[in-house]
């Protein structure tokens, strides 16, 4: 059974990515930095935090079995975001030699994804405890 959580979750979320990601290229053909996957990776961090702080009102720790974890914060988020593809951007840039925009992203990468992860959880877990 927790394979067939993991695999609904992970479908939908690896679609919804690539979905949000033909937009945002659509949207934003030529983008200073890769804004497809830099929005999905923090909207993916902030999703979770929130699904964290929603069900669990912490950062879960063994809930690897329970369904809503394996169906959402495994599968879902964990295919909707990607850090393979925010590393082949990455390393695009450095090879393009685009300093800043490599630094840029890299910051707001990293930065903005545990910042979302923790605006989310915050969020989550103020409405848990009302």
């Amino acid at each position: 059974m927790s394979i067939l959580f993991l695999t609904i979750g992970g479908s939908a979320g690896a679609v919804l990515r690539y979905l949000l990601g033909i937009v945002m290229m659509r949207r934003y053909p030529s983008p200073p930095l890769p804004i497809a996957m830099l929005t999905v990776n923090l909207l993916g961090s902030l999703g979770l935090g929130v699904f964290f702080g929603l069900k669990y009102g912490k950062i879960p720790i063994g809930a690897y079995a329970e369904p809503a974890y394996l169906l959402l914060g495994i599968g879902f988020f964990g295919a909707f975001t990607t850090f393979s593809t925010f590393s082949v951007e990455a390393m695009q840039l450095l090879r393009n030699r685009k300093w800043k925009s490599f630094a840029v992203y890299l910051i707001l990468s990293i930065c903005g994804s545990i910042g979302g992860f923790l605006l989310g959880i915050n969020l989550g877990m103020s409405i848990y405890g009302s």
